[in-house]
């Protein structure tokens, strides 16, 4: 079973940048979906981006893209998200996440809604002046 740890949360003006970190352990090349997901209170979880481990396409949420970077290091043993140009909506607590055995087109597109897989216990990430 894998198991998922996220850092690098923490707080932020508008326009600043954080580098979130997801460490992975008990992970196996079964795992071809990695992505960040997050979490406003009182409202739905939602997917902000996702990565395919084989082949390292990358997906993103319409808000974030252009200022959002999700990458995996070569050991697959650590997946990272680089947040700049933050805006106070961005303000959530951001969860790590992992599926194993899905298709190219379940990972781009129904992972986000289906929210399938294992999650971490997620880092508080606040823009805020």
């Amino acid at each position: 079973q894998v198991q998922l740890v996220e850092s690098g949360g923490g707080s932020v003006q508008p326009g600043g940048s954080l580098r979130l970190s997801c460490a992975t352990s008990g992970y196996s090349d079964s795992f071809n979906c990695m992505g960040w997901f997050r979490q406003v209170p009182g409202k739905e979880r939602e997917g902000v981006a996702g990565i395919r481990t084989d082949s390292g396409s990358t997906y993103y949420t319409d808000s974030v893209k252009g200022r959002f970077t999700i990458s995996q290091d070569s050991t697959k043993n650590r997946l990272n998200l680089q947040m700049n140009s933050l805006k106070p909506e961005d303000t959530a607590m951001y969860y790590c996440a992992a599926d194993q055995f899905r298709t190219v087109e379940y990972c781009s597109t129904s992972w986000a809604r289906t929210q399938t897989g294992f999650f971490g216990r997620g880092t508080q990430v606040t823009v805020s002046s």
